[in-house]
């Protein structure tokens, strides 16, 4: 009996160590669950954050890339090129420098025009708002344009040229006609039945743009008057 309260004692002395012990096992716990198994500090949460910013700074960059792609159209460029190295390339800058890109090209060269140019026609895609200056930048590198698109040149008129059409240079009276009508020469017929240094007469077939028909009619009298020639006009739709 004499003995049980130096048990006791001691019991009590080893429920305080234990207590001692406690917070210092509580203590490394939190650091065990902040750290991974090599001692380091965790990084799931941080690596979650810089996942999450990447996905939406992605995101911007492809909504971009599909209304680019949605806004693209293909069109149709016919023109009429001189058959001389570096001539077709020439005519594709103009496409590129005003944002086109060519999908094909296609030369007719046994199709030769009245000035004897060779028809080429170009397939290219671009933005809608794009492709007036793709035009504009082709007239602008001196490229002799067709057809474009569904809404240019979209009428045809024949007209009779009479007088010296030799001796005045048909070639350069054709081009004046391209140039300050804003036509193309679609076909030419020359009839020359005394000679090419008497009268002789030429029907050109031109294709305008829609509405522009007077005013390119107005152009090629200027130029007959200026050259001492007769038009026969207007001869409406390409018929005789």
């Amino acid at each position: 009996m004499g003995n049980e309260p130096a048990v006791d004692g001691q019991a009590a002395d080893d429920a305080d160590a234990a207590e001692d012990a406690d917070p210092d096992t509580t203590a490394v716990d939190p650091t065990a669950t902040s750290d991974d198994a090599d001692g380091n500090p965790n990084t799931d949460s941080e690596d979650a954050e810089t996942t999450t910013d990447a996905e939406t700074e992605t995101e911007p960059e492809t909504e971009t890339e599909t209304e680019t792609d949605g806004g693209v159209h293909a069109y149709t460029v016919r023109l009429e090129l001189v058959d001389e190295p570096g001539e077709l390339l020439r005519a594709l800058s103009p496409i590129a420098d005003n944002g086109g890109n060519l999908l094909s090209i296609h030369h007719e060269r046994g199709n030769i025009t009245p000035r004897g140019h060779i028809p080429v026609e170009v397939d290219l895609e671009c933005p809608p708002d794009r492709f007036d200056d793709v035009v504009e930048g082709l007239r602008g590198a001196g490229v002799n344009v067709i057809q474009a698109g569904a809404e240019r040149y979209g009428e045809e008129i024949s007209v009779v040229l009479v007088g010296h059409l030799v001796e005045n240079d048909l070639s350069e009276t054709l081009s004046q006609i391209e140039t300050e009508a804003d036509a193309a020469v679609i076909d030419l017929s020359l009839a020359a039945p005394d000679g090419t240094e008497a009268t002789s007469s030429a029907r050109l077939r031109l294709a305008v743009d829609s509405g522009r028909t007077d005013a390119a009619l107005d152009a090629i009298r200027s130029i007959g008057s200026a050259k001492d020639l007769t038009v026969v006009e207007p001869l409406l739709g390409g018929d005789a």
